[in-house]
């Protein structure tokens, strides 16, 4: 499977301010990243409820994710001013997912933020992709499983997106038990779990 490089922007605020922001990135994001070579594709997720943005882009190269951040971070902050109070962001590399989508909006998304030893960073990559991954996709209403990993950081982030809120919820219990009995083989330690809602996706055309 083809290593991908990504960056996610999370963006915190009020969320009386969050609409206007999701309907100014809709707009923008998609001209402003497919003008950068070895651009890949783009996803925005909120939680609408608390005020949270989620944002990654996918590129070719660790080079082509640099580069295209330099020319859209001053762009991107403007963006997200009138909202965020707080922004972070994490560059990983995509080293296993799902690799033909079916994607749309309001799918709903969950996350994991996990910690690990860097020595055991190929292993829990090699668990993933041969039974944590498959795990998730064959959950009811599953559309992808995602490992990003910052491997010398010892930082994993484990994306699970549902057909919708309804199979989302229903996942909760199922994946629970699935993440306790992985993480422990995995000696590793889970930070967070959060749940968005996908509000848009783009991928260039080829």
């Amino acid at each position: 499977m083809q290593t991908l490089y990504v960056r996610t922007i999370y963006a915190t605020g009020d969320p009386a301010k969050l609409d206007g922001v999701l309907d100014a990135l809709r707009s923008e994001a998609p001209g402003l990243l497919s003008q950068n070579p070895g651009y890949h594709r783009y996803g925005l997720f909120a939680d609408r409820e608390i005020g949270k943005i989620l944002m990654g882009s996918w590129w070719e190269s660790e080079n082509d994710r640099a580069e295209s951040d330099a020319r859209l971070g001053e762009r991107r902050a403007q963006l997200l001013a009138p909202f965020a109070d707080t922004v972070t962001a994490d560059d990983w590399e995509a080293v296993s997912y799902t690799p033909t989508l079916q994607v749309a909006p309001g799918m709903w998304l969950r996350t994991g933020q996990v910690e690990l030893d860097p020595s055991d960073a190929p292993l829990y990559r090699q668990a993933f992709d041969e039974k944590g991954r498959p795990q998730l996709e064959a959950l009811d209403g599953a559309v992808s499983a995602t490992l990003f990993m910052n491997a010398a950081a010892g930082r994993a982030n484990v994306g699970a997106l549902f057909r919708d809120r309804d199979t989302l919820a229903a996942s909760r219990g199922p994946q629970s038990a699935i993440r306790g009995a992985f993480l422990k083989k995995a000696r590793a330690t889970l930070r967070s779990l959060e749940e968005f809602e996908l509000i848009m996706v783009h991928r260039p055309q080829v």
